[in-house]
């Protein structure tokens, strides 16, 4: 009965090629065992000897062989031979491992991709065409798989860098009671059906625009700290520190007209004060005589006839309201000057 419990490996590399291992250790210990296998049926069978050993530390584990036949038999033995230590008997088409789909093709259409392969010579309709394929910004494989020997998928973003790869499987249990799928075929890279060496690229600009972006957000987050320090560095300088004012707004005519003489400029102000004073006393002068001769003959006035209004500033028209006042000839009038108000009889007029 520990003949039937040997645990064996057996793969048939697309029906062309067996391989059949052993945990030779384990199983035999300090003693290395022979192999020998026949695809012949009935009573008169042509054992035969393997060609090439698989060795794990100098002891037989495995043996190569060529696929002969539907129908295997294998037997292991001592190493002389004279005892048997394991046989079994199998169906070797329910072993196959596919080789690795040739010839494949990309079509793209839009956001849709379709992959192709070659048909195999034999067990098509065992076979499945898988394809695998992730973005630069997906962790993990995403799969598809249909019957040979077309798959394809839609949603590629053509932004994006995809890596690809594929290989055939045979279903399980129909045409198989182990699940082999063949190795996969050589990774190529696309972007937006374009095919490339690497998304390595792709990986470094994606990785140099967010540095460059970052950078910039930085800059700018850094001038708008410094513009706000500053404004509240000028606002506490001009609370604690008050700005000192600049005599030469104050002084514009001693620094303009007379080049910071200043007793020039002060005898130039005392003339300029002692020709105004005058006009002013004269012109106070004339206002009071006015309101005298005005108090003096106000039982002599008569009914009013009209109001005669003028324009001008008060400041500037001082004198000159004096001067009208004199000259006018004498009116049964009202005149109302920059501030003054004249009153004109027949023979007379008074400034109020």
């Amino acid at each position: 009965g520990w003949k039937d419990a040997i645990n064996t490996t057996i793969i048939n590399f697309n029906n062309e090629k067996m391989k059949i291992t052993w945990a030779a250790r384990e199983l035999f210990h300090n003693e290395n065992v022979s192999f020998s296998y026949t695809f012949d049926e009935g009573k008169h069978k042509v054992w035969k000897a393997c060609p090439k050993y698989l060795l794990d530390q100098d002891y037989n584990s495995g043996c190569l062989f060529k696929t002969e036949g539907p129908n295997l038999a294998i037997s292991i033995r001592n190493s002389n031979g004279s005892e048997e230590l394991f046989s079994k008997k199998l169906k070797s088409d329910f072993y196959i491992k596919p080789n690795r789909p040739e010839n494949v093709t990309f079509f793209w259409k839009d956001d849709t991709v379709t992959v192709s392969c070659n048909k195999p010579e034999r067990a098509v309709k065992c076979l499945r065409l898988e394809l695998q394929y992730k973005s630069t910004f997906d962790k993990g494989w995403q799969s598809r798989t249909s019957r040979c020997c077309s798959v394809g998928d839609q949603g590629f973003d053509p932004r994006k860098c995809y890596s690809f790869r594929v290989r055939l499987k045979r279903l399980v249990p129909y045409c198989n009671v182990v699940n082999y799928s063949s190795d996969w075929e050589a990774e190529t890279y696309w972007m937006n059906g374009m095919l490339l060496d690497s998304c390595d690229d792709d990986i470094t600009s994606q990785s140099n625009t967010v540095t460059v972006l970052s950078c910039s957000l930085a800059a700018l987050l850094m001038m708008l700290i410094l513009l706000i320090l500053l404004c509240k560095w000028q606002r506490i300088q001009m609370s604690v520190m008050p700005a000192i004012p600049d005599p030469k707004y104050i002084f514009v005519d001693l620094l303009n007209d007379h080049n910071g003489n200043f007793q020039e400029w002060l005898d130039k102000t005392d003339h300029v004060l002692l020709q105004t004073k005058p006009e002013y006393e004269e012109a106070e002068c004339i206002e009071a005589e006015s309101q005298q001769e005005d108090e003096k003959n106000s039982d002599k006035q008569g009914p009013l006839e009209k109001i005669l209004t003028f324009s001008g500033t008060a400041e500037n028209s001082d004198l000159k309201a004096a001067q009208i006042a004199c000259l006018i000839p004498a009116t049964n009038a009202i005149a109302s000057f920059a501030g003054f108000h004249i009153l004109m009889n027949d023979d007379m007029y008074v400034m109020l």
